[in-house]
């Protein structure tokens, strides 16, 4: 399943794999299922997504300023990819990042994307010490990756069972406007 939004985004929001019963059934990651559906919400109430709601492919979903991807390219069982599926997928991502050439953060939803990101960076020669440890509403700054900001997944699991509100879920998307409209990366 390949990524999808603005190709000049500023953001990329990086999640686990297609959904089964989401990007598998609709050909567009967080597109059809509960989790796609409190993601736009999200995305919509910040000004990333001109609409709170993403049913299917052609229902005119635009994302402003912000790229979605994943780590693992189909729906892994169980939504648990092995570390060979995540290797296996690490080259697509990687293409989509060199693509995205005006990216300012990184959004990782879940410890799988967070984890995601370390890889990313110690592909490229980046190495943090100590790597900080994943929480929901991380935020991480760095002069030589892209910013991270860490969130819980907006899986039904961790949404019906209140782990992950729709109001922290916009916080963290609060967040990211605040760091990709700040003064410094403006100039």
């Amino acid at each position: 399943m390949p990524g999808f939004g603005d190709r000049r985004a500023r953001i990329l929001i990086l999640g686990l794999a297609p959904a089964a019963h989401g990007a598998n059934r609709t050909g567009r990651s967080f597109t059809g299922d509960s989790s796609g559906h409190t993601l736009m919400t999200a995305l919509h109430e910040t000004g990333f997504a001109n609409m709170p709601r993403s049913e299917h492919r052609d229902d005119g979903l635009q994302l402003h300023d912000a790229y979605l991807s994943s780590v693992v390219r189909c729906a892994p069982p169980d939504n648990r990819p092995t570390p060979m599926e995540i290797s296996n997928c690490r080259t697509y991502l990687e293409a989509e990042l060199s693509l995205l050439t005006e990216l300012l953060v990184i959004v990782a939803l879940g410890r799988i994307a967070f984890d995601g990101y370390w890889r990313l960076a110690a592909n490229r020669g980046v190495a943090v010490r100590p790597r900080p440890r994943f929480q929901h509403g991380l935020v991480h700054t760095s002069t030589a990756l892209p910013d991270l900001v860490a969130s819980y997944h907006p899986s039904r699991q961790n949404t019906q069972t209140g782990r992950l509100t729709p109001a922290m879920l916009a916080e963290v998307f609060r967040s990211t406007r605040a760091l990709v409209d700040s003064p410094a990366d403006s100039g």
